[in-house]
């Protein structure tokens, strides 16, 4: 079985590439995380469980169309805390409970823009051997300490073409959903199927989640990570 294609973005708005990422994730009840979800979106669920995620990555190649990549401001770390839900029309999509970004223009301009929870935080991404590093500490606006230090080995890719349905649900996400003046809007965002390793945690400090008023987790995550992939995002809507 293949994994479903992403959605094609004829016109997109803006040109990223999510690099050295990784997909940190944890069970939680269906009942928690729909509290914390503002209708009408429905939290999906796999496996028998809802998900949260964490996920730490570096954008490269930020730009909009016919702009060339600013040097400064076209790299830089982001972090999203995030779980996965559906519109009243059955379309999936992932709920960001916070993103953390090092580039304070660019959080200024998806708060004021889009209405995303976003964060300015001083942060770095590292590289030694097959271990990943990544840290930030939340500068604005502060809510508790806002930091994640995490440390990851990368471990062998993921056997092709065996389709991991779980893994596929927590990484194939090809819609964000947020709310704008009070209105449900989405956006659709094209990339490649994602070049999946294993990995495992060497080390994992954070409390970005319960700074977005999710439950500390009490076991170990399930943990993904994938050099990256190009990104074509396209404008919201309705």
């Amino acid at each position: 079985m293949k994994a479903p294609p992403s959605p094609a973005v004829r016109r997109p708005v803006m040109y990223h590439r999510w690099s050295r990422i990784a997909f940190l994730h944890w069970r939680y009840p269906t009942e928690t995380l729909q509290a914390l979800v503002p209708a009408p979106l429905t939290v999906q669920t796999c496996d028998g469980s809802a998900w949260v995620g964490l996920t730490p990555f570096l954008m490269r190649g930020v730009r909009a169309p016919g702009v060339p990549a600013l040097p400064w401001l076209s790299r830089f770390p982001e972090t999203n805390v995030r779980t996965y839900v559906r519109d009243p029309s059955g379309r999936s999509g992932i709920w960001f409970f916070s993103l953390d970004a090092a580039r304070l223009p660019a959080v200024l301009a998806a708060r004021a823009g889009y209405a995303l929870p976003y964060f300015w935080s001083e942060m770095a991404v590292r590289v030694d051997g097959d271990v990943v590093s990544y840290r930030s500490r939340r500068r604005w606006p502060s809510t508790g300490r806002g930091r994640r230090r995490a440390e990851l080995r990368l471990g062998p890719a993921l056997a092709e073409p065996e389709y991991d349905a779980l893994a596929h649900f927590l990484t194939a996400r090809y819609r964000l959903f947020s709310k704008v003046a009070g209105r449900l809007v989405a956006a659709e965002v094209e990339h490649p199927p994602w070049p999946l390793r294993h990995a495992e945690p060497v080390r994992l400090d954070q409390d970005l989640l319960t700074s977005a008023g999710i439950p500390a987790p009490d076991t170990d995550p399930l943990v993904h990570a994938s050099d990256g992939v190009p990104v074509r995002v396209g404008i919201w809507h309705r």
